[in-house]
């Protein structure tokens, strides 16, 4: 049970993980998402995100930031591109990644974090034997016609 200003939440989230995510009826700018109940945007490159929170309904309508988890198994990565408008920070939570901005190649390990302005050319990499999972937060949010693929 969550308890948000003293009312019941209902079947939004349960402590076991089982949940529905949706806008609380008693807070329009309250939103709780969770990963498994999301499903994922899988690219024929490799990655597997899950739009946590972004500027659409169904993920919490943010206006100020999106946040994604993503997932890149061994041997993949993402494609080279950049934003025209976001500024985007990636958190490392498990596994090893090469990152390449602008040219410019970084080992990533769990905990590192790194910030790429608009315009800045990107791609991630995971050349080890364990998934790659890290958090990406974009301000303002993160939306499709943000991103420029460099061929």
């Amino acid at each position: 049970m969550i308890i948000v200003n003293s009312e019941h939440i209902g079947n939004t989230r349960s402590l076991t993980g089982q949940s529905v995510y949706r806008k609380l009826p008693f807070m329009s700018k309250h939103y709780i998402s969770n990963k498994g109940m999301i499903d994922p945007i899988k690219t024929p490159h490799g990655e597997i995100v899950y739009e946590l929170i972004g500027s659409t309904d169904e993920h919490g309508s943010a206006e100020g930031h999106s946040l994604a988890y993503v997932r890149i198994p061994p041997g993949k990565n993402s494609l080279a591109h950049y934003h025209t408008r976001s500024e985007e920070s990636y958190y490392i939570l498990e596994g090893e990644a090469i990152l390449i901005v602008d040219g410019s190649s970084y080992l990533m390990t769990p905990g590192d974090t790194c910030l790429i302005l608009p315009g800045q050319v990107h791609q991630i990499f995971n050349n080890s034997p364990r998934n790659l999972d890290f958090l990406a937060v974009c301000v303002p949010p993160w939306e499709s016609s943000d991103s420029v693929y460099i061929d």
